[in-house]
């Protein structure tokens, strides 16, 4: 009897062992994965500090725009991301114009004073430059460079507000092709734009035959090679409205589709938007916000005369400062859905006001420029 007790308090003994060297190793294994996550916070805090700034460094030689390939790296952490998604790259400061003095000997030639660049720039420049500024930075100029594409995706906002810059490249290089360099749809196209407006429909996360950033820049060479011709009065740009309300038109709907992504509380399957979705809805938005500003600040450059007679420089001006007040949102840390009863930002809701209001805006100068 007293040999099976024994044995049966051995029994129960090692039971007691197990359970806790158990209870131990998920101890272990938990404390283990929080450190981990601790560590790779950590790293991507320091990569995010010590990344380049975002200022563009290369300067122009010529009125064109010059595009200088980088390479590309994979990946990085997206814990502490949007990298300050809204580029401060294309807000460039005029020169002033030279003062002349009017104390001049008699009998010399009165030197009139040089013409500012923006003065001596053709019809259309301002335009293709403001096209390549948005897709360039985000190709040769941000850190770790074009990321939808990667093999391993460590981030999601950065990548979102690249395809958001994307798809607003994309729509007005076609518009630019198919609308505001030819007189009607019987005109033959420009090649280079032709070229251009092809290959940036590639797909954003081609990898390889070919990858999507190498396609791209070939895209934006193309680009400026016709704005090489513009320069040389080799090519046709056409700022009449009918030329622009097209631009106009798919600008509208492409600001349409962002705002319903940001106010909608149901996915097309009937599930409830979830955070993640919510913070893709964001910085996508974010970057068409961003790239579009720039283009319009273009128009009102480029289209001035047509903007005149139909007053329409307001208007366009409340578009471009819409667009700007979303670019230029910067959640911290990560976008938050909170209430919106709630003391608590809902960001999405935040962001979805100032596009709500650039489609709005944006759709009164097509209507406008169409009577």
């Amino acid at each position: 009897m007293g040999d099976d007790m024994e044995e049966f308090a051995n029994k129960n003994q090692d039971k007691s062992t197990i359970n806790e060297f158990r209870k131990f190793a998920w101890i272990r294994i938990i404390v283990g994965f929080g450190f981990a996550a601790l560590i790779l916070w950590g790293a991507a805090f320091l990569i995010n500090r010590l990344s380049p700034s975002e200022k563009s460094t290369s300067t122009q030689t010529s009125p064109g725009v010059e595009i200088q390939p980088e390479s590309h790296v994979a990946g990085q952490s997206h814990s502490i991301e949007p990298e300050k998604t809204s580029s401060p790259i294309y807000n460039e400061k005029k020169q002033a114009v030279p003062s002349v003095s009017s104390h001049e000997p008699k009998g010399e030639t009165k030197s009139s004073p040089p013409e500012t660049e923006e003065a001596s720039k053709p019809t259309g420049v301002f335009f293709v430059e403001a096209l390549i500024k948005p897709l360039d930075y985000e190709l040769n100029k941000r850190f770790w460079g074009w990321r939808p594409n990667d093999l391993i995706q460590f981030t999601d906002n950065v990548n979102e507000y690249q395809l958001g810059v994307l798809e607003v490249t994309r729509r007005a290089t076609s518009r630019l092709t198919d609308n505001i360099s030819r007189t009607g749809s019987t005109a033959a196209l420009n090649p280079h734009l032709e070229k251009a407006m092809n290959g940036l429909m590639l797909s954003s996360d081609s990898y390889l035959f070919p990858p999507a950033e190498t396609q791209y820049r070939e895209s934006l060479n193309n680009l400026k090679l016709y704005m090489d011709q513009l320069i040389r009065n080799e090519a046709s740009f056409y700022n009449r409205p009918d030329n622009l309300i097209p631009l106009l038109k798919s600008f509208e709907e492409l600001l349409g589709s962002c705002d319903e992504n940001l106010v909608k509380t149901k996915e097309e399957n009937g599930d409830t938007v979830s955070t993640f979705s919510a913070d893709n809805y964001y910085y996508y938005a974010k970057g068409v916000a961003a790239s579009m500003a720039v283009i319009l600040e273009a128009v009102k450059k480029d289209f001035d005369k047509t903007l005149a007679i139909r007053n329409g420089d307001e208007i366009l001006n409340r578009a471009i400062e819409s667009c700007q007040h979303a670019a230029h949102m910067e959640p911290w840390l990560f976008v938050t859905e909170a209430n919106l009863n709630g003391v608590f930002a809902n960001h999405r809701a935040n962001m979805g006001a100032h596009i709500s209001h650039a489609r709005f805006y944006v759709g009164l100068l097509a209507e406008a420029l169409s009577t």
